[in-house]
């Protein structure tokens, strides 16, 4: 797309109470969405009002999509006994205060993910939540501290056919999706790469032969690598700085097999015990969900959560509880796979917004103004 207008676009193919939307408006400038009036202010909520509108369309849209899918829509509580255990992921501490007066210590999700897992779990084999997700440090264009995230789950079911919602999801979004200046077209089939495959393409490593061997993948990366770097900080900094910005560029990319050192909640890949069945979805250059054939080994997963939070510790000097209840619930949950996805993001590349405050009804407020 061009940096100052959209085309015309429509959502709602499938519901004719959906009117089409005949011109997107000039997009507001980033910093000013970020940073200048506020999102009550009369002008800056007229030029976001339409974004706001085809938002609204959207989420219509999935959830039909979803229900005419057989899923059941669940509702995930925010408050959990853990945030997550991925090592960079910060989280929003609170206190709980029982009637008695004891305070327990609690966070707000970064992900539904482990209460839907408790869910599976209990006996529900398809389900999708519209979650409000809560992340901290997080600031850009593309990043709110607070965003909807769309998980869903199929018990039962290989990770290609999440791969394959994905794609459907992308479709219902609409016939095209941009972003700085580049658009593709959803009906396209999507690439599927490797993340090995994409290595060797883009930047010229055999992420294999690097395998295990910090030095020898910080000579060949790159990229700025620091003393205390681990091969997995430099490859987090390979695939951001010289791989994402390639995929998803003439059509949507899903990136597959990451390796076994970046798996997170990803059961290992039969028969390849280097790689994990976890992909990304990509679309111009944008991240868009992550998915895995989920893990359900109780054992495996405490020790990868061990190691992450070992790891966070060293890095950021704290690190957050294992919710042991999820452990428990893990060891009795059915084979599935599933996937987050990003809502305001894919509502962004639908619309040509610039900005996720230009599709959040209510952005968090950062303080602009003095608090009275």
């Amino acid at each position: 797309m061009a940096a100052n207008g959209v085309a015309a676009r429509q959502f709602g193919a499938h519901n004719s109470d959906f009117a089409p939307l005949r011109q997107w408006p000039q997009p507001v400038n980033e910093l000013k969405d970020m940073q200048g009036s506020a999102f009550w202010d009369k002008e800056r909520h007229r030029d976001r009002r339409p974004f706001l509108m085809a938002r609204n369309r959207l989420m219509a849209e999935l959830r039909a999509w979803f229900a005419g899918e057989g899923f059941v829509e669940v509702d995930a509580a925010a408050l959990q006994v853990s945030p997550g255990n991925e090592t960079h992921l910060h989280a929003f501490r609170t206190e709980l205060v029982a009637p008695g007066g004891a305070r327990l210590a609690r966070y707000l999700h970064t992900s539904p993910e482990f209460a839907m897992k408790k869910l599976l779990a209990a006996g529900e084999e398809k389900i999708v939540a519209f979650a409000r997700v809560f992340r901290n440090r997080e600031l850009s264009g593309l990043h709110a501290p607070e965003f909807t995230m769309v998980e869903w789950y199929r018990a039962g079911a290989p990770y290609a056919a999440v791969m394959d919602d994905c794609i459907a999801l992308l479709r219902l979004a609409g016939p095209r999706l941009t972003w700085r200046g580049h658009a593709i077209e959803t009906r396209a089939e999507p690439e599927r790469l490797t993340v090995a495959e994409s290595f060797a393409r883009h930047a010229g490593i055999d992420l294999f032969a690097t395998e295990g061997d910090r030095d020898r993948f910080a000579a060949v990366a790159g990229v700025r690598t620091a003393p205390d770097d681990t091969w997995s900080d430099i490859f987090s900094r390979v695939l951001s700085e010289r791989i994402e910005p390639h995929l998803g560029m003439e059509r949507a990319t899903l990136l597959t097999e990451y390796p076994a050192s970046e798996a997170a909640l990803a059961r290992a890949k039969p028969g390849d015990a280097r790689v994990a069945e976890r992909f990304e979805l990509y679309a111009c250059g944008v991240e868009l969900a992550n998915g895995f054939a989920e893990l359900t080994d109780a054992t495996e997963q405490r020790r990868r959560f061990l190691a992450d939070m070992d790891e966070r510790e060293r890095i950021y000097g704290e690190c957050y509880p294992l919710d042991e209840d999820f452990l428990a619930a893990l060891a009795h949950m059915p084979t599935a796979s599933g996937v987050a996805l990003g809502f305001d993001r894919l509502v962004m590349l639908a619309t040509g917004a610039t900005s996720i405050d230009q599709v959040q009804w209510t952005p968090v407020d950062f303080g602009g103004r003095e608090e009275r």
